[in-house]
């Protein structure tokens, strides 16, 4: 009897689901509430003004901020890439090594470019 197959699956699959929550619940919130209602107004200017805003996200030496970009981007992103990698696989166009470097690789050269312009932001001011 031989011994099981390793696999980077279950490094993906965590991922995956904790992407799925951060699209379910944070990424929702976050486009309704920064991207819709403080532009176009109705979230009263006293509120929510953009110095808060800022220093909320630099708020514990940035952590607050790549936090922030980290459950609405980059989690999402890999979420994203599992399942263009699965989709790959279910239309029969490749579920290799080269495939799963391409899904993931953008996913996480993305990532790292979210969190340098974060970061880039947060000491910028």
């Amino acid at each position: 009897m031989s011994s099981p197959k390793r696999s980077d699956e279950p490094v993906w699959w965590a991922l995956f689901s904790a992407g799925g929550v951060c699209f379910a619940v944070f990424l929702p919130g976050s486009i309704l509430a920064l991207g819709i209602l403080w532009p176009l107004g109705l979230l009263n200017s006293s509120v929510l003004q953009y110095a808060q805003l800022l220093s909320l996200l630099q708020s514990g030496y940035g952590l607050t901020g790549l936090a922030f970009t980290g459950a609405v981007i980059c989690l999402p992103l890999f979420h994203a890439a599992h399942r263009i990698h699965h989709g790959l696989h279910d239309l029969k166009c490749g579920y290799s090594s080269a495939t799963k470097l391409l899904c993931y690789g953008l996913a996480a050269a993305l990532s790292m470019l979210a969190l340098y312009l974060t970061l880039h932001l947060i000491l910028a001011d």
